[in-house]
């Protein structure tokens, strides 16, 4: 598989904080690749900076070998970027309807597009007329990653997908993940819940105060002591 995405020993933060230093990995095209780490170990600054939300102080982003940090988040995401943002962030009084068109880049394939997600989630079909804000918790999260999809990304960024949810909800929401990326859709997953984490991953990165400290595919890092005692509770 060719290499979509390449962080090379990336530096990003917040003023006089430095949240991540030195990050490189890669996503080739096709694959799952799982980011992992405690609260605070900087991967939340790893999606912004790649995504052009937050500036990347050293270091380079590179998509197809291009180089795109510099460039305004707009410019990436017609790059074939998407971004789904921990906490959803929907617009709680626009309809869901409004909030997936929001989503979509091109006007003549935002029907297709739409028809698409509403495929993936039938349950937002059903609730397409209803105000964003009256969702519960794995219905506004659908919408968020159906908005995410109307940009018809190649590659798709997804911060804390299972946040705040249900059981049931989250094997949904996983279900639903992998079969976008059977679909073709490469992914770059946040997931504090590590075990469905590297269920659905390929491969995967531990991060830890803002370091890269181990990676490799899913069947290494589910057997490794540290992923095992820091992360899986055993």
């Amino acid at each position: 598989m060719s290499t979509l995405l390449r962080l090379v020993s990336v530096e990003a933060g917040y003023r006089d904080l430095v949240a991540v230093r030195d990050v490189s990995l890669e996503v080739r095209a096709g694959e799952v690749v799982a980011l992992i780490g405690s609260n605070g170990a900087g991967k939340t600054t790893t999606l912004r900076a790649i995504s052009g939300l937050l500036p990347v102080r050293r270091g380079r982003v590179e998509l197809d070998g291009d180089r795109i940090d510099g460039r305004p988040s707009s410019a990436i995401v017609g790059r074939g970027i998407a971004h789904v943002p921990e906490g959803r962030q929907l617009f709680p009084t626009l309809t869901v309807r409004e909030n997936l068109e929001l989503g979509s880049r091109d006007r003549r394939g935002r029907a297709s597009a739409l028809e698409d997600v509403f495929a993936l989630f039938p349950r937002l079909r059903e609730r397409e007329r209803q105000p964003a804000g009256t969702l519960s918790g794995g219905e506004q999260q659908m919408c968020a990653i159906g908005r995410g999809l109307m940009a018809q990304p190649r590659l798709l960024l997804l911060d804390e997908p299972s946040l705040g949810l249900a059981p049931v909800m989250v094997k949904l929401i996983f279900e639903t993940l992998q079969a976008i990326n059977t679909r073709g859709t490469t992914i770059l997953l946040v997931e504090q819940n590590v075990p469905r984490a590297l269920a659905l991953a390929h491969r995967g990165y531990v991060l830890e105060n803002g370091r890269i400290v181990l990676d490799g595919p899913r069947e290494t890092l589910q057997q490794s002591p540290h992923i095992r005692q820091a992360y899986l509770g055993l």
